[in-house]
C-alpha cells in the first residue's frame, strides 16, 4: 500500500502537526507501507529571513518528503502557523498525485488552504482526513461555505481529541473516529536521576503561556535553585520577555529549536515539564511526549490537556495563575519519591495509550477498510497468486 501524507504547513518550521506526521509516516513504514509526505517547505535563505522572523530547521527535507510551496505566517486560532498559500502549489500537488498513485490520501487539517483543499478536490483515490485544531475556529465561517462541500469527498474522519472532534463537528457535521496523537518514545527512560531542571516546550505565542511562567520564574528559581530550560522559543522573543517583565536571566537556558533527539535528551534528563499554555490547545502533545521520556507535567488544567494529564501523571493549574504555578512546581520539586511516582507512571500511560505501533495499526486497519486492499505488498502479492 502507498499512502500520501498531505500536510498545509511547512517542513522548516516545527509544530504540532508536522512532528505528527513526520512520525506517522516512520511509523507506517515500519509496517512495510510506503510512504510520501506533500509539505510545505521554506529554504534558508534571505527570502525565508524576510517572511518568517522565527528560525527554522537547517537542511533539506529527507528523501520521502514532497516540497509543494512556500509558506507564510498566518494568524489563526491564537497561534501564527506557517500555512502553503500560493497558487503554484496546487500544480505541484497535482503533479505529485499524479506521478505518484497513491492508494489512499491521508489530509492533515483538510479545510486548510491550498495543499489541503487541493487535495480533497484532486485526489482520485480514497481519502482519510485527521482533524487537529479545537477551540470556535472562527476561519472556518468563511471556509465552511466556500469549499466546505468539499468534506464530502472525505471517505473516513479522525480526530485527535474529543475536544478537536468537537470543534470539527460543529462546522463539518459527520462521524469522527477519535485516534490520538501518537508519541515518540524511547526505548529507555529512568524516572529519577535527573538534572535539576524543569523544562519549557514552545513556540514564542502568547496562548502558550511562556510569559506566565517567565513571571513565575523569579519565585521558583529562589526556592528550588532549578534551571529553566527553554526549547523552541526563538531566543531573540524570550529575551525580550524577560526584559518587558524586567526578569534576570539567572537559572534560564534559552536553547532555541532543537532536533528531536536533542528534544529527547532534554526530556530525559529533566525533572519535569511546565506547560503553562493559556487555551487553543486540542490535545496535549508536548505533554505525552514529556511522558514518553518518564517526565511529569505541571500543566494548564484547560481543555486538550485536561483530558491528557490525569492526577496519576502530572499537576494542573488554573491557567494564567503564576502563584499556583509556582507553588506547584516548587511543591513537585520538593518532593522527589512522588515526582518519580508519577514519571513512571506517566511512562505507562503513553507506552499504554499513545505508543505510534499501536496507533499506525489502527490508521492502516482504517486504510484497509477504505481502499479494500492489503495492507502490504507481501498480502498483495499472495492475494493475486490465491486468485490466479
Amino acid at each position: 500500500m502507498k499512502v500520501g501524507i498531505v500536510v498545509p504547513y511547512s517542513w522548516s518550521f516545527w509544530g504540532a502537526v508536522i512532528e505528527h506526521a513526520e512520525l506517522q509516516a516512520a511509523a507506517l513504514r515500519a509496517l512495510g507501507v510506503e510512504t510520501r509526505t506533500l509539505i510545505g517547505n521554506d529554504p534558508p535563505g534571505q527570502f525565508t529571513r524576510v517572511l518568517h522572523p522565527r528560525v527554522g530547521r537547517h537542511g533539506s527535507p529527507p528523501a520521502d518528503v514532497i516540497p509543494v510551496g512556500r509558506s507564510v505566517i498566518v494568524p489563526a486560532n491564537g497561534s501564527l502557523p506557517n500555512i502553503i498559500l500560493s497558487p503554484r502549489a496546487v500544480g505541484r500537488l497535482r503533479r505529485a498525485l499524479t506521478q505518484e498513485r497513491f492508494d489512499v490520501v491521508h489530509v492533515h487539517e483538510p479545510m486548510t488552504p491550498v495543499p489541503g483543499i487541493a487535495a480533497l478536490a484532486m485526489a482520485e483515490s480514497p481519502i482519510v482526513a485527521t482533524f487537529h485544531a479545537s477551540g470556535k475556529l472562527g476561519w472556518m465561517r468563511l471556509a465552511t461555505p466556500m469549499w466546505g462541500f468539499l468534506a464530502e469527498r472525505i471517505d473516513h474522519r479522525i480526530a485527535v481529541s474529543e475536544a478537536a472532534r468537537d470543534a470539527a463537528a460543529r462546522w463539518l457535521s459527520g462521524e469522527y473516529e477519535v485516534v490520538p496523537n501518537g508519541v515518540l518514545i524511547p526505548p529507555h527512560a529512568d524516572a529519577g536521576k535527573r538534572q535539576h531542571q524543569i523544562v519549557f516546550a514552545g513556540r514564542q505565542e502568547r496562548r502558550k503561556g511562556l510569559q506566565v511562567l517567565l513571571q513565575a520564574w523569579p519565585e521558583i528559581h529562589r526556592r528550588t535553585g532549578a534551571r529553566l530550560r527553554v526549547i523552541g522559543a526563538d531566543p531573540l522573543a524570550v529575551r525580550l520577555l524577560l526584559s518587558r517583565f524586567r526578569i534576570s536571566q539567572e537559572g534560564i537556558d534559552i536553547l532555541g529549536f532543537l532536533a528531536q533527539d536533542e528534544f529527547t535528551a532534554e526530556l530525559l534528563a529533566g525533572k519535569a515539564l511546565v506547560a503553562p499554555s493559556l487555551g487553543g490547545e486540542s490535545f496535549g502533545m508536548v505533554l505525552t511526549r514529556a511522558f514518553g521520556c518518564a517526565t511529569p507535567v505541571v500543566a494548564s488544567d484547560i481543555s486538550g490537556y485536561r483530558d491528557v494529564a490525569s492526577p496519576e501523571v502530572g499537576c494542573l493549574v488554573p491557567p494564567g495563575d503564576r502563584s499556583a504555578l509556582a507553588q506547584t512546581v516548587v511543591d513537585l520539586l520538593a518532593d522527589e519519591p512522588r515526582r518519580q511516582l508519577l514519571g513512571e507512571a506517566a511512562r505507562r500511560v503513553a507506552q499504554e495509550r499513545y505508543s505510534w505501533d499501536g496507533i499506525a495499526r489502527r490508521l492502516l486497519e482504517i486504510y484497509v477498510r477504505v481502499t479494500g486492499l492489503p495492507a502490504t505488498e507481501e498480502q498483495r502479492d499472495d492475494a493475486v497468486s490465491a486468485a490466479s
